[in-house]
């Protein structure tokens, strides 16, 4: 990524139309990803940020993954991840291979065990595409995230590092 690349990351992130139903929470105010790209070029040792981009035109955005460190113990933790996809880019199986590149590439490069991934109970394509990742539907999060005026139950979903690496 380039800091080209942040303004069109601006747009995915404070834009209704770009992130709405589920990812929309509001303005986030301009230089979010800028802020990040000075400290950190937006991959660090507790967060990343990549584009999505189409595999026959990389110009061709789609939206973005992340993920975070989430702790789990007094020396543990996983990573908890994301992703926006733009629009016109959802439901082609954009999202199921980018969440799937991502949990190779973090499972090649760190030393984490599981990582996770949540969605609203509402969002079946998402819930759809986790499954369809490799990811192991856990339970239901009760109130666990607020957008849109109201708290929202959400689906926990992981991976194991067992259930992707083998030898």
């Amino acid at each position: 990524m380039l800091s080209d690349d942040l303004p069109e990351l601006e747009r995915m992130l404070n834009s209704r139309e770009a992130s709405h139903p589920y990812n929309w929470f509001g303005y986030q105010g301009s230089g979010h990803f800028g802020k990040r790209w000075e400290r950190s070029g937006l991959l660090s040792a507790d967060e990343g940020v990549l584009l999505v981009v189409y595999e026959q035109d990389p110009d061709h955005r789609l939206g973005f993954v992340s993920w975070d460190k989430s702790k789990t113990g007094q020396n543990s933790f996983c990573w908890n991840i994301g992703i926006n996809l733009l629009p016109d880019a959802r439901g082609q199986g954009h999202g199921t291979e980018a969440q799937r590149q991502l949990v190779e590439y973090l499972f090649a490069h760190t030393q984490v065990n599981r990582i996770e991934a949540g969605t609203e109970v509402d969002n079946f394509a998402e819930q759809r595409a986790l499954d369809k990742a490799g990811f192991t539907r856990e339970g239901v999060l009760r109130g666990w995230l607020f957008r849109g005026g109201r708290w929202r139950d959400c689906v926990r979903y992981s991976v194991l590092r067992e259930e992707v690496v083998r030898d």
